[in-house]
């Protein structure tokens, strides 16, 4: 099961993916590293691995320099920070929205959604906006929560 939530992280992360209850192992965040790491200069820039870097800033984490290194990227990984979020039943959640319009995107991007557009909250507080999940168009909504869904 792990392998397969790895895959899936590697692979752009399928919103339908549960995590596992325990973060990745050191195996996985190793080879997520390699993976990231393509030009082998020790770090990752936000455009290399711009889901990461949703991530990092969700949880309030900045990266130093603009520049995420091996080491903390595998401290954060082996923690879990770097795992798929569970979507609670029946997301988007009608309520009151405090993210601003950057922090709900961040959010689908750390999800996995790529090439998120303009997000605007309507009248049930959920942030929506169109995006890219495997390649292909979505609808994307966040709602107060946090809760992120691409269809």
């Amino acid at each position: 099961m792990k392998h397969l939530i790895a895959a899936a992280l590697l692979c752009g992360a399928s919103l339908h993916v549960s995590p596992s209850l325990a973060a990745m192992s050191e195996a996985d965040c190793e080879a997520a590293w390699t993976r990231l790491d393509a030009d082998k200069n020790g770090t990752v820039s936000e455009s290399e691995g711009g889901r990461y870097y949703a991530k990092l800033r969700v949880a309030n984490k900045p990266v130093e320099a603009g520049k995420l290194d091996r080491a903390t990227f595998l401290n954060h990984c082996k923690v879990g920070l770097f795992d798929v979020d569970k979507i609670d039943p029946g997301a988007p959640l009608k309520g009151a929205n405090s993210f601003t319009e950057g922090q709900a995107k961040d959010r689908a991007i750390a999800h996995g959604v790529t090439n998120v557009s303009a997000m605007t909250k309507d009248a049930d507080g959920i942030w929506r906006g169109k995006g890219s999940v495997d390649g292909k168009s979505v609808d994307v909504a966040v709602d107060y929560k946090g809760n992120v869904v691409a269809k």
